[in-house]
Formats: structure tokens, C-alpha cells, sequence
């Protein structure tokens, strides 16, 4: 099992061939167990792996609210907090981007199994040049 927290290699590869539009394309989070081999390698989406629950659909959710934002020399992006209504157990997730054949672009590793009896939510950071989901500086 791997799991490692990260942008993907292919995701930053990507930007500067100008492939993923943040503000436009339909990005998705999906949820996986403890079983995942997710990390710097990983080049999309693959159900494989993925949390089975009721209320969990297949592909996870959209995530809403992107703000694109810089300072000094870092570009940072960021989205709302991410909210399951539904019992369950996961131990990270993959953001990808449905837009573009669901090229992924980054893996939250959560530490251990994270486990929910009615809401399951992924708490964003704070969107700031040295905490927001995704940075890119010099």
C-alpha cells in the first residue's frame, strides 16, 4: 500500500501544456480505503480501490467554489470544503479533473482511516499563499 500526499507529477506536467483549466474544467474528489496505491505516479481516476457506502457515489463529488489567487511569487488555488451526508470510512482521496479524460492532480492523505456515522467532510485550509490546497512557487 501507498499513499502519499501530493500534487501529481502528471498534473504539474499538464499545466504547463496548458491542459487543466481550474476556473472551467469539472473538478471531482473521490474517496478511497486504506487498500489504495495512491501517489506522485498516479495519472487519473480509477474506481479501483474506491469507498463503497451508501450515499457514496462511484466518482465522488464535484468540488465547488475555486478560488485562483497569487502572491509575491506563489500562484495558489482552492475549493469549498467537500460534504458526504452518509456513513463512512476513507483513508484519502484523489482530486481529478472530469473535464479532461480524469486526469488526477492531487492525493490527500488523511493519516489513517477516517470514519463518519452521518457527515463526512473534507476540510479545506485556508486559501492563502502558504496554506491553500495547491501552490506553486520558485
Amino acid at each position: 500500500m501507498s499513499i502519499v500526499q501530493t500534487q501529481t507529477t502528471s498534473f504539474k506536467k499538464e499545466l504547463y501544456q496548458a491542459i487543466h483549466d481550474l476556473s472551467t474544467d469539472t473538478i471531482k474528489v473521490a474517496l478511497y480505503t486504506g487498500n489504495a496505491s495512491l501517489d506522485a505516479s498516479t495519472t487519473v481516476y480509477s474506481s479501483s480501490n474506491e469507498v463503497v457506502a451508501s450515499g457514496y457515489t462511484a466518482g465522488g463529488q464535484i468540488m465547488t467554489g475555486v478560488a485562483i489567487n497569487s502572491s509575491g511569487y506563489t500562484a495558489y488555488v482552492n475549493w469549498n470544503n467537500v460534504v458526504w451526508t452518509s456513513a463512512l470510512t476513507a483513508r484519502c482521496a484523489l482530486i481529478y479533473n472530469a473535464s479532461k479524460g480524469n486526469k488526477s492532480i492531487a492525493i490527500l492523505d488523511f493519516g489513517s482511516d477516517k470514519t463518519s456515522t452521518t457527515t463526512f467532510t473534507i476540510t479545506m485550509p485556508a486559501n492563502t499563499s502558504t496554506t491553500a490546497l495547491i501552490r506553486s512557487s520558485n
